[in-house]
């Protein structure tokens, strides 16, 4: 991974500070690359850090992320966009996460080491953030166009199956 975030999350969520910025897909990681059909598009984000109403360190991350994925039916390329405004909390201690996941099992939560990489979150919710299987609203692809003329309507087939019998 290149050009790493680092940031003191506890102290980044305290101090509530934040930044934005941008990066070209083809900048991420190989794990995020290795999901995507190309490495066009950009990626915005904004992470900022709070404290939420129980005192915890929290950073919130919001990005917008134009990716190339690969269509389902067609097989070429297309844009999706990316959208997550995400939530995480920060914890101490492993005791505290697990009593506080406990309660509120929707929790995004880990553990606050000294240094954060905050490109990682970025990529870790660009890949959650594809879709399981991209479609194009309207493939126009001839060869699919001509599979669904040649493929008979199974309600027509069901429909003389039922007039030739009564007969």
């Amino acid at each position: 991974m290149s050009n790493p975030i680092l940031i003191d999350p506890l102290k980044y969520a305290r101090e509530g500070r934040a930044q934005s910025g941008k990066m070209a897909v083809a900048a991420l990681d190989e794990r995020v690359l290795a999901e995507l059909a190309g490495r066009d598009g950009e990626v915005e984000y904004t992470l900022t850090g709070y404290v939420d109403r129980l005192r915890r360190p929290c950073l919130r991350l919001e990005l917008a992320a134009r990716v190339l994925v690969v269509c389902g039916r067609c097989l070429e390329a297309m844009f999706v966009d990316v959208k997550a405004d995400s939530v995480v909390t920060l914890f101490t201690s492993e005791e505290r996460l697990l009593a506080a996941v406990e309660d509120d099992e929707e929790l995004d939560a880990i553990i606050a080491e000294p240094e954060l990489d905050a490109r990682a979150l970025i990529e870790d919710e660009i890949i959650m953030g594809l879709p399981l299987s991209p479609l194009h609203d309207d493939c126009g692809s001839e060869e699919l166009e001509r599979a669904r003329a040649k493929k008979p309507n199974p309600f027509a087939v069901l429909a003389s199956l039922k007039t030739s019998r009564s007969e």
